[in-house]
């Protein structure tokens, strides 16, 4: 199985919009990163911006 790599980097974001993220998260049983990596996964999925997945082989090769 391939390993995820993740980068880090800081964000600057406002109080209130923290707030209402940190809120959002609590609801959704999420930790405040997991949110905000929905939240950009989603909206990036929306605006079909999301790589497309590779198709695995499984070890058989198609000719």
């Amino acid at each position: 199985m391939a390993e995820k790599s993740t980068k880090s980097f800081i964000l600057r974001v406002d109080a209130e919009t923290m707030n209402a993220i940190e809120a959002w998260a609590a609801d959704e049983f999420r930790s405040t990163n997991g949110q905000l990596q929905w939240i950009i996964t989603e909206a990036l999925r929306k605006a079909k911006r999301l790589p497309k997945k590779k198709q695995q082989n499984n070890g058989t090769e198609q000719v």
